[in-house]
């Protein structure tokens, strides 16, 4: 008797159409319909929700509807669905978000195959950043990696018996940060939580009418420092307080302590909500932060960091404001070049840093044998006149390259580490920067597959001294040009352009550039001549076996082969029997392409030669031509095999 692997639950209010997109996604699941169920908890919709609702469930065996009044908030209807799912694992699910068609059967596998408590499955969006959490995929982790305080929502598959034995519930009623008490509890009860990385598993999409946005963090009525305070005391009552930075406690600790306490003294919020609410705000984060948070959790912060937490414990509102207008103006500079394909991969040398408002970069200063924060940063900002010593540059210090599938919010990481190093300038001036090596391969990018079909943007994110960015990767190039030639991989063109940004981005199958107008020059320059296989100069192939390609010759589609020549460009070759073409000079295309790469002379149905565009055949053939045009001089050549 089958089973129920999974139950997802999906607490819904006033969802409207937003359950349409949702509902497609969970009931389109590869995992048979029979092996899972979809409990959908309606928390007292006023409009049509409910009616939606029950229609699905009609037409659906798998989906069953239950209704409660209105909590105001996803913890009630979230604790119903627990009490009826009958799945041996349960997934959260927002009612305007989406899964991966295959989200459940791989993380259903996954944590079978690991035995796990928690699975943690990748979420692409269009509303937060990409995580390094999901660089990889992980078997089995405890609470000890700390990386996992990176995602504290509650989209994620629980074992239904693990939450049933530590009687794991969301708070009910309006309380936010609901995720972060359940999850924070799961985490530290887990003795095996598991990360799938190679599969987008979970899309939280941003809604357009903000709907699912946390507008009233701040009511009072939602309680949001004393539930903050709730999640912290869960935290050190669940590990071993410590004076040391690096103990897991105050590892864990820091999560919150620099997205919940810091937020209200760091720009934007800080130079962005009224002054006086604001100033509220600050004094309950300082509040909360003196009585609850250990002193090891500040000083292992990092320098601009731990100069804002400063500020902050110390109750002086006006010098984080200006520490927040200082920071606000720094930003993040990309330099790629050297732009090469290798053994299939996209290659590049990348570096990373930071500059001043002023465009000057931004140093440390080296004096009586410390280092110091830039002191043209803090000019006029208050409590800094005698600088601002950095410790340890290196802290929390990291930069990785990340790739965006523009098409469908999925973010990549390629191969290879970027390494974060003092820069000398001169005169004890010093800068933090990160470099290294960009390495892409569209065929293993995608968790170990091949990018699909679009448009695919390089992006960085960067974290050091404390100051965290996002940014474009960028070089040199004509914005709207190629960056480098095309390369063949896995039978598709990958043509590096720099877009109108000037962003490094790779078309992968053609998806917006073509082949023709991206490289109409390098195409029509080539003088090639060859009997069947013709050289593409202007064109990587990807060393291995010849790949199978359809090319049109005039309106004819046919099976050709592309291969890596020894200088590791490109050969097309094509059949010899062509002998449904007439005789003639045919335009030879690739797939998707609109400019000729070579024209195939045809006779008596038998490939004879293939030309490059640029190739000069004058206006009387050359007499080897013609010799070879003859039909007994053909099949003289073809019996001595020439």
């Amino acid at each position: 008797m089958l089973r129920t692997k999974v139950s997802v639950i999906v607490p819904v209010h006033n969802t409207g159409k937003y359950l349409d997109e949702c509902a497609t996604s969970l009931l389109g699941q590869s995992l048979p319909a029979d092996e899972y169920e979809v409990i959908y908890v309606d928390d007292g919709s006023t409009d049509d929700t409910l009616g939606r609702l029950e229609k699905l469930a009609a037409a659906h065996p798998n989906v069953q509807v239950h209704t409660r009044p209105n909590s105001g908030w996803p913890g009630a209807p979230r604790n119903h669905g627990i009490r009826h799912a009958k799945g041996e694992y349960i997934q959260f699910v927002d009612h305007d978000d989406t899964l991966g068609p295959e989200a459940l059967e791989r993380l259903y596998e996954h944590a079978k195959r690991n035995d796990a408590d928690v699975v943690i499955g990748k979420m692409s969006s269009t509303i937060v950043r990409p995580r390094r959490l999901f660089r990889h995929t992980v078997d089995t982790c405890t609470i000890e990696n700390d990386e996992l305080m990176q995602s504290m929502s509650p989209h994620k598959m629980f074992r239904r018996a693990f939450a049933e034995e530590h009687g794991l519930r969301f708070p009910e009623g309006p309380w936010i940060l609901e995720d972060l008490l359940f999850v924070s509890a799961a985490y530290l009860k887990a003795e095996r939580i598991s990360v799938l990385a190679d599969y987008p598993a979970y899309y939280w999409m941003k809604r357009d009418d903000g709907g699912n946005n946390t507008r009233h963090r701040f009511n009072p009525r939602h309680g949001f420092w004393s539930n903050c305070r709730t999640v912290v005391r869960q935290i050190k009552d669940g590990t071993t307080p410590s004076d040391d930075i690096g103990a897991l406690q105050n590892r864990l600790l820091h999560r919150l302590y620099h997205i919940e306490i810091l937020s209200r003294a760091r720009e934007p919020e800080i130079l962005r909500e009224d002054p006086a609410e604001q100033r509220q705000r600050f004094e309950a984060a300082r509040e909360l932060a003196l009585a609850e948070f250990p002193a090891a959790v500040r000083e292992g912060l990092p320098a601009v960091s731990r100069l804002r937490a400063e500020l902050l414990e110390g109750g002086d509102f006006a010098g984080a404001q200006a520490l927040a207008e200082r920071i606000r103006d720094i930003r993040a500079r990309s330099r790629v070049g050297g732009l090469r394909w290798e053994d299939g991969r996209l290659v590049g040398d990348v570096t990373l840093d930071l500059l001043r408002g002023d465009g000057e970069p931004l140093v440390l200063v080296e004096r009586d044998g410390k280092r110091w924060l830039d002191p043209t940063l803090l000019d006029g900002v208050p409590g800094t006149q005698d600088g601002w010593e950095v410790r340890d540059p290196f802290r929390l210090a990291y930069a990785e390259l990340v790739v965006k599938d523009r098409d469908r919010e999925d973010w990549w990481y390629p191969e290879g580490e970027l390494e974060v190093r003092l820069k000398p300038l001169g005169k004890g001036r010093f800068q933090l920067v990160a470099s290294g090596r960009l390495r892409l391969d569209p065929e293993r990018l995608a968790g170990g597959r091949p990018l699909q079909r679009g448009v695919h943007d390089v992006w960085a994110y960067v974290q050091l001294l404390g100051v965290e960015r996002i940014l474009r990767v960028t070089g040199d190039g004509e914005p709207g040009v190629p960056a480098v030639g095309p390369a063949l991989t896995g039978g598709r063109l990958s043509l590096p352009y720099w877009t109108v940004r000037g962003q490094l981005a790779l078309d992968v199958d053609q998806r917006q550039r073509r082949l023709g107008p991206d490289t109409a020059d390098l195409v029509a320059a080539n003088p090639a001549r060859a009997r069947r296989s013709l050289g593409l100069p202007y064109m990587v192939a990807a060393p291995g076996d010849p790949m199978p390609v359809e090319v049109t010759v005039s309106t004819l589609t046919i099976a050709a082969e592309l291969l890596p020549g020894a200088d590791g460009t490109a050969r097309l070759r094509l059949p010899a029997s062509l002998s449904k073409l007439p005789d003639g000079r045919h335009p030879v295309t690739l797939p998707k392409a609109d400019t000729p790469v070579a024209y195939a002379e045809v006779r008596d149905g038998t490939l004879l030669r293939l030309e490059g565009p640029a190739h000069e055949a004058g206006r009387g053939r050359r007499f080897l031509d013609a010799v070879g045009d003859h039909r007994q001089v053909r099949r003289v050549r073809r019996r001595l095999g020439r």
